[in-house]
């Protein structure tokens, strides 16, 4: 629960490149001990969202802008990868499930930019996990963090049509069975969205508040 909120709040752009995140302020947000905190962070740590500094603390990830232009690289491989595998391989079930979650992006991108760039994350995460191949979604589920990441830092606002159109064309591309296209079609919207990096700085906000916030809709849910 802790390790989720913290990640979708550094992803959705709520938490700040470089921001501290102290254990007992976590703990306190979300009712919870130090511990659990100290474990979610850890986790956050291996996914490269977060640095552990030695004697200091942990604190929000800040890559350079050289190094979020190696994830992308290292990205755009990693889902080639993927729709090589799905080409042709979809069933009825999973083009509906994929179909359905780009018209939820597309509805949501209307009204809140920030869930569209989530739920763009979350189509590309569960077309690797439709692969069925565990350490492929494992590097990926890594990779598009350190990307959002990457884009909560320097990222530029974005069209979200231009973003979704990109998928429906991968997606007939595997439905298909065109596996080169379907790949050639991921590597550019891949290209698109590192294109879409900026040196643009975000005016922060406390750490404090936003874990408040996410505290308080994990207690709804």
């Amino acid at each position: 629960m802790v390790h989720e909120a913290l990640r979708q709040a550094i992803i959705e752009q709520q938490l700040s490149p470089g921001a501290r995140l102290p254990e007992d302020m976590i703990g306190d947000s979300f009712g919870t001990s130090r511990t659990i905190a100290r474990e979610a962070l850890l986790r956050l740590s291996v996914e490269g969202l977060v640095d552990l500094r030695p004697n200091r603390g942990a604190f929000v990830a800040n890559p350079t802008l050289d190094e979020g232009r190696d994830i992308f690289v290292v990205r755009r491989g990693l889902e080639r990868m993927v729709v090589l595998q799905l080409a042709g391989q979809l069933n009825a079930d999973q083009i509906a499930e994929l179909q359905r979650m780009l018209d939820h992006e597309e509805m949501t991108g209307a009204r809140d930019e920030r869930e569209a760039i989530r739920l763009a994350g979350e189509f590309h995460l569960r077309l690797a996990e439709m692969t069925g191949n565990k350490l492929l979604v494992h590097y990926l589920r890594e990779t598009v963090s350190r990307c959002s990441l990457v884009l909560t830092i320097y990222g530029r606002p974005h069209s979200v049509d231009c973003g979704i159109d990109e998928h429906r064309q991968i997606i007939e591309a595997l439905i298909a069975g065109q596996g080169d296209q379907a790949a050639d079609l991921m590597e550019h919207h891949i290209e698109q969205v590192a294109g879409r990096a900026l040196l643009e700085t975000r005016k922060p906000r406390s750490v404090q508040e936003v874990l408040s916030s996410y505290a308080t809709r994990i207690a709804q849910d």
